[in-house]
């Protein structure tokens, strides 16, 4: 009989969660730096640069991979043989674990979750509670998997139910390039299959879990050792998702996903649930066992684990963007680097909301948005000397609906975030010759230590969701939509998925 005591327990999950807020998996760094090798677009090549050299400055500087610091999740698998020393249930002390990680002093981590999510959405503030799933297994000990998976890539999670007779890699191609570049590639593609509609979404959660290794399977398959179907399927779609042209950050080039990962599950016989969820660039889960003798362990990586390798951003174009005028954004080209300096705004759903009800009612807004730029961002609490906690772009495509009245009557000049905009959002910029500028998902840190001043400006209620106002040197970004409504996010993807010549570009349309 194994006694797993509750500060223990507690204990382990709180390690655990500050543990993946900072430290890449070893196998995926690995993965990510021979694709960034083997990478011959230099705009995706540019953004692996910048996720690599942010994950090896948060592990040396302990703070957050990416901004959305994520919904806290919990895999156990509880022995039969275990018996708990606790007063709180298995859910609660899960929950005060991620509650002491997510509010630690010395790396505090950016709550997102919402009470009353079809309601008020109110802040938990603590990003707390944490989704758990239990099972009940053989043995005397604690199986414990803590995973942080940020909204960017959880909302691009797709469920089917196909006929028994369709096919699943035809749905994977057609339904890929749906997602756009919001879950931020290059990352992981789980995909769950039969079982029921609930349990297909599990096993592709669940498949994220393991740890990246196609590169064997590439190996045995070229062996000519024999694979299983769910491997060759794996492998099958590994290729042709590649294939597609997508690239990292959407941006188009060799490398849309690192691994393909695939759960199965028996179903019944009229039926094909197929499940299918990315994890993000900032793939962030540990795996630890419990035995009763204290709490885990968990030993932090090597630094040598990190490729050695620099961001040299000396090749873009340095902005003044307290001196733009129309007629210098008119003269930027897709697919330019730029380095901004100067003052942004930043403001994303919440504020946007806000601001457009305002001016729907004709009041005054808080900011004068004039010839000015806004962050689509939700910064991490700064802790010590820091003038602001990890800072990297959330999902544009959340403000499209609300981009042509922002252009229209504020006078906002352009605007910056991560991944596509929409056809509504692209027009709007055409007609109003404003721009949007992309910053890299999975840099947060990296994007940080170029704000050299912050404050709240509006909003203030609305925590993270407030208007700042942040004072930038050489931040870099790139020219994703120009003024004419030419956009990268539509011509990368689609040159890359020509020159890899695989897959017709017909079939992934």
């Amino acid at each position: 009989m194994t006694i797993i005591r509750q500060d223990d327990f507690i204990q382990s999950i709180a390690d655990a969660f500050q543990y993946i807020s900072c430290y890449h998996p070893k196998d995926y760094i690995d993965a990510l730096y021979q694709a960034y090798l083997n990478e011959e677009s230099a705009a995706a090549k540019d953004a692996m640069a910048q996720i690599l050299v942010n994950s090896r400055m948060c592990a040396e500087g302990q703070r957050p991979i990416c901004q959305d610091t994520g919904i806290a999740v919990v895999f156990l698998k509880v022995g039969m043989k275990v018996q708990w020393d606790a007063q709180l249930s298995v859910q609660e002390m899960v929950n005060e674990g991620v509650r002491r990680a997510y509010n630690h002093p010395d790396n505090k981590l950016r709550a997102s979750v919402l009470l009353d999510p079809a309601g008020k959405r109110q802040n938990s503030k603590d990003n707390t509670p944490a989704v758990v799933h239990f099972e009940i297994v053989e043995g005397d000990q604690v199986e414990v998997i803590c995973a942080a998976k940020g909204g960017g890539s959880e909302n691009k999670s797709k469920m089917v139910m196909l006929n028994p007779s369709d096919s699943i890699v035809d749905w994977v191609l057609k339904t890929v390039p749906t997602m756009g570049a919001g879950w931020c590639p290059p990352g992981i593609l789980g995909l769950g299959i039969g079982g029921t509609p609930e349990k297909a979404m599990l096993l592709a959660k669940e498949s994220l879990m393991d740890h990246v290794d196609i590169h064997e399977l590439k190996a045995k398959a070229a062996a000519g050792e024999e694979l299983s179907r769910v491997e060759a399927l794996r492998l099958e779609l590994f290729e042709k998702v590649n294939a597609l042209g997508i690239g990292a950050q959407g941006l188009g080039g060799l490398t849309t996903v690192l691994d393909v990962k695939i759960l199965d599950y028996p179903t019944h016989a009229a039926s094909l649930p197929v499940a299918m969820i990315p994890n993000c660039a900032a793939t962030r889960h540990i795996h630890f066992h419990l035995d009763g003798n204290g709490p885990a362990h968990l030993e932090p990586p090597s630094l040598e684990d990190w490729p050695d390798i620099t961001y040299d951003p000396s090749n873009g174009k340095r902005v003044d963007l307290d001196k733009i005028t129309r007629e210098e954004v008119a003269s930027w080209q897709p697919g330019d680097v730029l380095l901004l300096n100067g003052k942004i705004l930043t403001g994303r759903d919440a504020a946007h909301k806000r601001m457009v009800d305002m001016l729907n009612k004709g009041e005054k807004l808080p900011v004068d948005f004039t010839n000015r730029f806004i962050y689509y961002v939700g910064p991490v609490d700064p802790v010590r000397e820091e003038v602001v906690g990890p800072a990297g772009p959330t999902t544009a495509t959340r403000m499209d609906k609300f981009t042509r009245q922002m252009l229209e009557q504020t006078g906002l000049l352009g605007m910056i975030g991560k991944a596509e905009r929409g056809p509504a959002a692209i027009e709007a910029i055409k007609d109003n010759k404003a721009v949007y500028l992309m910053a890299v998902g999975g840099s947060a840190y990296l994007v940080s230590k170029a704000i050299k001043a912050s404050k709240v400006v509006g909003f203030a209620d609305l925590g993270m969701e407030a208007i700042y106002e942040f004072e930038v040197k050489d931040m870099p970004v790139t020219v994703a939509v120009d003024s004419c409504g030419t956009s990268v996010h539509n011509t990368g993807p689609a040159e890359w998925r020509v020159k890899i010549g695989k897959i017709p570009v017909s079939a992934a349309l």
